[in-house]
């Protein structure tokens, strides 16, 4: 380590005295701090501690939590030069410890008190080790997190001991599966060091979980998945300073996003024998000291901040000084697996140290205090009942007198009990919303700082862009460049008008004259969602006076009189209400067919069926053909925005990635499920992202065939959060819209014929208008159309067929109704929907009386 200037040290001392915000060179010079600039360190650091604890309702409390260690396998697909826990498949009796195995080391800690399971294992180990995967496949496991889940209920349902789950790199959907097992879950960041990953003889080389990239995104996705998370550093494996600075600050950012970062861990090397590192020197201890200090500072007091007791020899007091407030789980059973060479402390005598350096020492549980008070959305409700059985209602913290015994891990039951405002599909139109916004909007979307500046914008566009862009569009339509399709976006005036033309003519060539429309019905089941899309106004807590739940006769009543009124279609969808069954959407459709079995049932978007397939723990495809069996006739399209996760993780906390919408996407295609494509853009994107979002959809659909429309969805901003936030534009502007369309129709003829415009979200003239410039298709009569109206459109939550027609007939172009598949509906429909006019009466708006 190399020395700082004197002055430099004092000066960011000072800073961190006064409380000032550091930036990453403050830190990396405060990391230097020794002799008495470490003392005067502590001392700052120390007293954040205390006002942390202070606020939480703690003060002078310093938590541990009581654990047993259960090394699910020790076989690794990587290949870190300092690891003792990883090892090769002879040196061991079985790759996997068995059911039985798990449960004895569980049911032996319970006896002594533990509360917490401590899943341990190397990242999936069946990738590099053919024992591991035929272990898994003997015993009828897809891979390892399935045995590792499977592991952790047997633990809940046996033992009552709650598990923490370290299975190392989590993909978003391996955290969907196993959030409903686990109270909370971690994994070390370690370290940003791109160079100790990247080259040869570096202890991360060749270890293809250890790329710095790859567990931030981790921790990203434990926070979009509000997973209670624990994660760390460690320091000493041959990091610099400004590394070690830039992990810190790393974990910051992650921190103050998403809020769900619940300890960290500042952890020192120690070198072990028949290990590539057994000749590295120890980190130094006043080293350690510094670097929990300059966490504590960097993090601020709210972070819980921990050393493990084993790794600090008699230096308990020094750890306290420099801002710990928690000693991490400590095994009263097992050994420490990773750093088997230190034995773990006894409880009494870290109590006894703790007190002697002025603290009170109380047992926690797996998941900190602050999320067990905090419950939805951090606690799965399917353990809402382990958690509260160990849990002190208080504090949080665990109870003394818990008595550990297993409890049944199942389905949450209630979930279809009507509640709350089930009339808000009619009184939105009539009434409004309650509030503006939802009570928890200040933390439920994680930190609104944290989400500026994040997204660049397009490269202005010039006249002659235009042009150029137009002469290729009019000969070569797919054939459009990026840059070429950008410009036509910025098309205004007599070049607005010729793109509207060219894009007429291609629509004329796809799908005729006809301006198509289906008699359908909406029915949004719930509104009640933790996912946290900030876009989204429609979303409640269950306590929210605007929240509600149909139950599945209120969903059938309403399919049977869309029914009556000549519907062909209901479109269901709803928020991720965690009380509702993993079966919650088969049994959806079941009953909607049972009472209308000729209804063509359109129906879950993308996230609803990764949310199903996690709750079911079926695979996606395994997922969609139950769907389909149960009488799901094609998927909705929605939950796509933009297909940029840049884009998607500033309008959404916890929605599906990009990769798991096309997965989705693309598998219900390939079992025969057809879907809808869309796309719901200006708000935080820019006119690029637009170009390359309907560009993937082509690639898709030239991929699959598989959708039947593309439905272009401005946003509406006036109650959506993130315009209430002051991020978001407030939607695209007419003449963006305009060319939107158009583009759309250039960019897909040939690949999808049908494209859509929502006039939810558009007045009827701006219809009108796209309908003249690439358009062919109105969505539908909609019946109940609550989500828009939530969010603050103004165009009503349904139309009827005399509407849709006035409002195409100044077009001169015929208006035909249409099915789902775009076909021709039967004459019974025709006539029972012309008696209706193509909305059922119970959602009519009643007239003043004169």
């Amino acid at each position: 380590m190399s020395p700082v200037n004197d002055s430099a040290l004092r000066r960011a001392l000072a800073r961190a005295r006064d409380g000032k915000t550091l930036d990453v060179t403050e830190a990396t010079v405060l990391l230097h701090a020794r002799d008495e600039h470490l003392d005067a360190l502590l001392e700052h650091a120390s007293r954040v501690r205390d006002a942390g604890l202070e606020a939480a309702g703690r003060p002078g409390v310093v938590t541990y939590s009581r654990k047993v260690f259960i090394p699910l396998t020790r076989l690794c697909r990587d290949r870190c030069g300092y690891c003792t826990f990883a090892t090769a498949p002879h040196k061991l009796d079985s790759p996997f410890l068995s059911p039985d195995e798990v449960l004895e080391i569980a049911r032996q800690g319970a006896a002594m008190g533990c509360k917490e399971a401590l899943f341990t294992l190397g990242d999936r180990p069946e990738d590099r080790w053919h024992q591991a995967r035929e272990w898994l496949d003997a015993h009828g496991y897809d891979d390892t997190l399935s045995y590792v889940r499977a592991m952790a209920i047997r633990v809940l349902e046996e033992t009552g001991l709650l598990p923490h789950l370290n299975p190392g790199v989590m993909s978003w959907r391996d955290l969907q599966r196993l959030k409903p097992v686990a109270p909370s879950m971690g994994m070390m960041l370690e370290t940003t060091s791109r160079r100790l990953f990247e080259e040869k003889g570096q202890p991360h080389y060749g270890s293809p979980d250890k790329d710095p990239a790859v567990r931030l995104r981790v921790l990203e996705d434990a926070g979009r998945s509000n997973v209670p998370f624990t994660t760390g550093i460690l320091i000493g494996i041959g990091e610099t300073v400004q590394d070690r600075a830039e992990s810190i600050f790393a974990i910051r950012r992650v921190a103050r996003e998403y809020g769900g970062v619940q300890e960290v861990i500042v952890q020192n090397f120690r070198a072990k024998p028949d290990t590539a590192m057994r000749g590295m020197p120890d980190a130094d201890l006043q080293e350690l000291a510094a670097t929990i200090a300059v966490t504590r500072l960097v993090l601020g007091p709210k972070a819980r901040v921990q050393a493990p007791p084993n790794l600090v020899d008699a230096e308990y007091a020094l750890m306290l000084r420099a801002g710990i407030d928690d000693w991490g789980g400590v095994s009263p059973l097992t050994p420490d697996h990773v750093n088997p060479e230190r034995p773990w402390p006894q409880i009494e005598e870290l109590a006894a140290r703790t007190a002697a350096a002025g603290f009170a020492l109380r047992e926690r549980l797996t998941i900190y205090p602050e999320y067990v008070l905090a419950g939805e959305p951090w606690l799965d409700p399917r353990l809402s009942a382990h958690v509260a059985a160990l849990a002190d209602p208080a504090t949080g913290l665990a109870r003394e007198d818990a008595v550990l015994e297993g409890r049944p891990w199942q389905e949450p039951d209630g979930g279809f009990v009507p509640a709350g405002r089930v009339d808000l599909h009619v009184e939105v139109d009539t009434d409004g919303r309650t509030h503006d916004r939802r009570a928890d909007f200040d933390h439920v979307y994680g930190d609104w700082e944290a989400l500026k500046d994040r997204l660049g914008t397009a490269t202005p566009t010039t006249p002659g862009d235009v042009r150029q862009a137009l002469r290729r569009a009019a000969a070569d339509p797919a054939g459009l460049t990026d840059d070429e399709a950008v410009a036509l976006l910025g098309a205004d005036g007599e070049a607005l008008e010729e793109l509207a033309a060219i894009a007429d003519d291609l629509r004329r060539q796809a799908a005729g004259d006809d301006v198509t429309y289906v008699v359908n019905r909406n029915i949004n089941f719930t509104n009640v969602c933790y996912t946290g899309c900030r876009f989204c106004a429609f979303a409640q807590r269950r306590t929210d006076a605007d929240a509600y739940t149909l139950s599945l006769d209120q969903v059938a009543d309403r399919a049977q009189e869309a029914w009556e009124a000549g519907a062909t279609e209901v479109c269901m969808q709803g928020g991720i209400h965690p009380d509702l069954p993993g079966t919650a959407y088969f049994d959806i459709a079941k009953a909607v067919k049972a009472r209308t079995p000729d209804m063509h049932v359109h129906a879950f978007s993308p996230m609803e069926v990764i949310n199903g397939a996690s709750r079911t723990n079926l695979s996606v495809r395994e997922w969609l053909e139950a769907a389909k069996e149960a009488g799901v006739d094609s998927l909705p399209g929605t939950a796509a925005e933009i297909l940029d996760d840049d884009v998607r993780w500033v309008l959404t906390k916890g929605k599906l990635p990009a990769k798991e919408w096309i997965d989705v996407i693309t598998t219900a295609h390939k079992v025969g499920i057809p879907t809808t494509s869309t796309m719901m853009y200006g708000h935080v994107d820019n006119h690029l992202h637009w170009v390359r979002h309907i560009k993937l959809i082509r690639r898709l659909q030239e991929e699959t065939g598989g959708f039947s429309e593309f439905v272009l969805l401005p946003f509406v901003h006036t109650s959506a959060p993130i315009y209430l936030a002051g991020i978001a534009r407030p939607g695209p502007t007419a003449r963006e819209n305009r060319a939107v369309h158009a583009l759309a129709r250039i960019l897909l003829h040939g690949a999808i014929g049908n494209i859509q415009c929502s006039w939810v979200k558009l007045q009827d003239d701006l219809c009108r208008q796209v309908l003249q410039g690439g358009v062919n298709d109105l969505g539908g009569t909609l019946m109940e159309e609550t989500i828009s109206r939530m969010a603050g459109s103004e165009n009503g939550s349904y139309k009827t067929i005399s509407e849709l027609r006035a409002m195409v007939e100044v077009t001169g172009r015929p208006v035909r109704q249409r099915t789902t598949e775009y076909g021709v509906p039967s004459a019974e429909r025709l006539a029972a929907s012309a008696a209706s006019d193509g909305v059922c009466q119970s959602v009519r708006r009643v007239l003043p009386l004169a």
